[in-house]
């Protein structure tokens, strides 16, 4: 009971620690609140065109997001590193890890754009047979996978500096090719300023040449800004072996982590796929109404990985160990505002959608049981990517990831939708118990203590 107090006493009255999270988690939350907000409008300018083309690009996204959880994994586990590191000030070894981060990177760019340019139609097969989201889909992501490795260098350097405290960057960095990716998907998708209209092509032509700006963006201000965060080309070709497999002995845990989140909900939408391409959209229009308020949520889970590792890398374990409980009691009220704010704003933000009535019932539908369940999710996703990451128990994290999707989430999914044969809002619902199992291992694992580990300690 007195630790409890301790814990709320310090969420009311440390004022640094607040500071510490504004100065982190604010431009992180702005530059999700952009680059979501945009891609509804993206989603709402396809939706333009037609359900079909909607779900195609749906689909399509798909591989981008699990090419984006390979990226995650990558970055995230560096992340851990730079994060004590810059605990520790020990600026040359976040310039090696930067290295790493990087060639690791380009490396699975490399392997998803071949990917998507030899075997679109068949990807595309895999979540749907119709005929015309198939042909939309297979275009589409041909064209918007020469944007993978534009993304790779986007995100390194983006996680680089949020970890080392210099987030307002990619904030600002993002902003502006989000706000280009949205005006040329504008030419684009419907034909203006003298261009023909392109539909989905149009969509995925504007991607590329946004994340190409992008990654030109954030280079520039790495290279004459921040040096300790800019490796040369022997720091990302030439790796020291046996640093290479110190990091990786962390970072392949998160790696795993991510690629096994990113494939469940790839699998995820093979059983919405079953139900029909107008599941797929209603999927796709509420995950994206969502996402406007998950925000906060990453924000936060960024925020504590990068305020616990730096304290932990320290040497200041008792510290870090205090923070991660304020975040644990901080993301369940967090989880309540959102939830409330999805359910509450859900039918104005579908009102724009122009699909039918009952994609939108469907979408609405799905909304409140996101609602319900966010308290769960939130904690959840701050406990992983954020508390145990931060402290170094990247391994511990993977194992209650992956076993509650893969064992609970993934099974029930299938089993509503195939046995039971649910609409898309009672296969949503099947899925939700892997959150409610998922909040009762990384509280055990929380109050354990035994997510602390100081990894640059004997570097």
């Amino acid at each position: 009971m007195n630790h409890i107090k301790q814990i709320m006493k310090g969420l009311i009255q440390d004022k640094a620690f607040y500071k510490d999270l504004t100065s982190i988690a604010a431009p992180i939350i702005i530059q999700n609140f952009i680059s979501t907000s945009l891609n509804t409008v993206d989603t709402v300018m396809i939706g333009m065109v037609g359900e079909t083309q909607i779900a195609a690009v749906g689909i399509a996204n798909q591989v981008f997001m699990l090419f984006s959880m390979f990226l995650f994994g990558i970055c995230s586990g560096s992340g851990i590193f730079i994060s004590q590191f810059w605990g520790k000030k020990d600026t040359e070894n976040i310039k090696h890890v930067v290295g790493i981060e990087i060639f690791s990177a380009l490396v699975v760019s490399a392997l998803f754009t071949l990917a998507a340019l030899l075997f679109s139609v068949n990807i595309m097969g895999i979540f749907n047979k119709d005929a015309e989201v198939l042909l939309y889909g297979s275009k589409y992501l041909k064209l918007v996978s020469i944007s993978y490795a534009f993304t790779a260098v986007t995100f390194c350097f983006s996680f680089a500096l949020r970890c080392t405290e210099k987030a307002v960057y990619p904030m600002i960095v993002s902003a502006v090719a989000l706000l280009g990716n949205t005006f040329l998907n504008y030419v684009f998708i419907f034909g203006h300023f003298g261009f023909e209209a392109m539909g989905v092509e149009g969509a995925a032509l504007a991607t590329v040449i946004a994340r190409f700006i992008e990654a030109v963006l954030i280079a520039a201000i790495v290279y004459r800004k921040n040096k300790i965060l800019a490796p040369n080309l022997k720091d990302i070709f030439i790796i020291n072996g046996a640093f290479f497999k110190k990091v990786y002995k962390t970072t392949v845990p998160v790696l795993l982590n991510e690629v096994c989140w990113g494939l469940a909900f790839v699998i995820y939408s093979v059983a919405y796929g079953r139900i029909g391409k107008e599941a797929i959209a209603s999927i796709q229009i509420s995950s994206t109404v969502q996402n406007l308020f998950m925000i906060f949520c990453f924000g936060m889970a960024n925020a504590s990985g990068v305020m616990i590792g730096k304290r932990i890398g320290a040497g200041n374990e008792e510290e870090g160990r205090d923070y991660a409980h304020r975040f644990a009691v901080l993301s369940v009220f967090t989880g309540i505002f959102i939830g409330f704010m999805v359910l509450i704003s859900g039918p104005l933000i579908l009102g724009f959608f122009n699909v039918s009535q009952g994609v939108l019932r469907d979408s609405y539908a799905v909304l409140k049981i996101y609602s319900l369940a966010m308290p769960l999710k939130v904690f959840n996703i701050v406990s992983i990517v954020g508390i145990l990451r931060g402290g170094g128990d990247a391994k511990q994290a993977f194992i209650i990831e992956a076993s509650t999707m893969w064992l609970i989430g993934v099974p029930m999914a299938f089993t509503g939708a195939l046995l039971f044969r649910l609409p898309i809002y009672g296969v949503v619902a099947l899925t939700t118990l892997e959150e409610a199992v998922k909040f009762m291992l990384c509280m055990y694992r929380l109050v354990s203590g035994k997510w602390i580990n100081n990894l640059v300690k004997n570097f």
